[in-house]
């Protein structure tokens, strides 16, 4: 996206460009002309929210979204199901200091378009789709390919253009493999982007054990560092390997762990190295319309040499919800950072009607915002403030 100031001091306009918005329109028209087929089934998704942060350089924020979905399904005789997703996300966000400044941006990209042929126990998945796992709900370690928030309602997240294949086993195992290319964004704790133009690859096995399961991942990638800036090296091509584990157990209580390694294989200072683990625990007491309470604890760090634990961070959270009534749920996650002392805290009132949902947050940060990386409103939640979000779904 480029960006233009033209029209007045502290006034910033984005746009996009003009290949990019050319793409995004035929994407939309297709879509649109699609839907008057028959057996096609067309949905979207409208949001639009404020935000209030008076201790922010921008105090008012504002923005809307319409994710506009396409699907199409088809089941031969045997059993065999062809299916395809395709969606847009089109967006537009405004900040402002009233009567100084004003930022605007705006979003016209595919969010979903992939082909899918499956049977019951396997899938082959082609084309921009989700792609996440693991164990751990909120601190994951093994966020390795989105940008999912549990503070996020609507649960966005970008895609990962690739091929994707998994096989179920009859006694509950399954295994994954896939290969991406051409994704730039960065997710979970990384701060080095991947090199777009060479091909990534990985694979996941999931086993059953008693009253739970556990899981192996990998994943290859060849990362580029002459965007990160500061003093990291700058390399064209460092070949990265990570590996992945976690486990979940469901007894009286919920229990997880989950852990990943990530390895450079250039020096490349503190960065060379990240190793990340989380442990949680959730349960629904049975008081009143039940209240579900869990917590989880994160460690990470990045070292030069693996292992060496010269910089761990250490975050705790806790999350509680509790539904008022059918159409009525409070919920509240606390965030907790040791080495800094800080306490991150978020309380959020849900409304839901037959097709529309209300959210009312409220929330009381830091100024200097220390989370884990989530996504790319982490600037608007620093500080003390509200956000109310309007969603829209048919």
């Amino acid at each position: 996206m480029n960006k233009l100031k033209c029209l007045a001091p502290g006034l910033t306009i984005g746009i996009l460009s003009g290949k990019r918005l050319q793409i995004s329109l035929l994407f939309l028209t297709i879509s649109l002309l699609i839907t008057a087929q028959e057996g096609f089934r067309f949905s979207g998704q409208l949001s639009s929210w404020i935000n209030l942060n008076l201790s922010a350089d921008l105090p008012l924020w504002a923005g809307a979204r319409y994710i506009p979905q396409v699907n199409y399904g088809l089941t031969t005789r045997s059993g065999q199901l062809f299916d395809a997703e395709f969606s847009g996300n089109i967006a537009g966000t405004a900040g402002m200091r009233p009567f100084d400044t004003l930022y605007t941006e705006g979003i016209l990209k595919p969010y979903r378009a992939w082909l899918r042929y499956s049977d019951d126990q396997f899938e082959i998945r082609l084309g921009l789709q989700q792609l996440n796992f693991g164990s751990a709900a909120m601190l994951r370690p093994l966020r390795w390919f989105d940008q999912l928030d549990p503070r996020d309602p609507l649960q966005l997240t970008n895609g990962q253009w690739g091929l994707l294949g998994r096989y179920y086993f009859l006694n509950n195992a399954n295994l994954w493999l896939w290969g991406l290319y051409g994704n730039k964004n960065r997710s979970g704790l990384e701060m080095i982007n991947v090199n777009s133009s060479i091909p990534e690859f990985g694979g996941r096995l999931q086993l059953p054990v008693p009253a739970g399961e556990v899981a192996f991942t990998y994943h290859h990638r060849v990362a580029d560092s002459r965007e990160t800036g500061g003093s990291v090296p700058q390399y064209e091509k460092i070949p990265e390997d990570k590996y992945g584990f976690d486990a979940k157990w469901d007894l009286k209580a919920g229990f997880w762990i989950e852990g990943s390694f990530t390895h450079k294989h250039v020096d490349i200072g503190p960065l060379s190295n990240l190793l990340a683990a989380s442990a949680g625990i959730d349960y629904t007491f049975s008081a009143g319309n039940g209240i579900y309470t869990a917590f989880e604890h994160l460690m990470f760090t990045y070292d030069k040499n693996p292992f060496a634990f010269s910089d761990p961070n250490n975050f705790s959270l806790i999350t509680i919800s509790y539904p008022l009534g059918i159409t009525d749920k409070l919920s509240t996650i606390f965030y907790y950072g040791w080495e800094s002392r800080n306490i991150y805290s978020f309380l959020t009132w849900q409304k839901e009607f037959d097709k529309i949902s209300l959210y009312l947050m409220a929330y009381w940060n830091p100024d200097l915002y220390e989370l884990p990386a989530q996504n790319d409103t982490r600037a608007i939640y620093a500080g003390k403030g509200f956000q109310l979000m309007f969603v829209f779904n048919h």
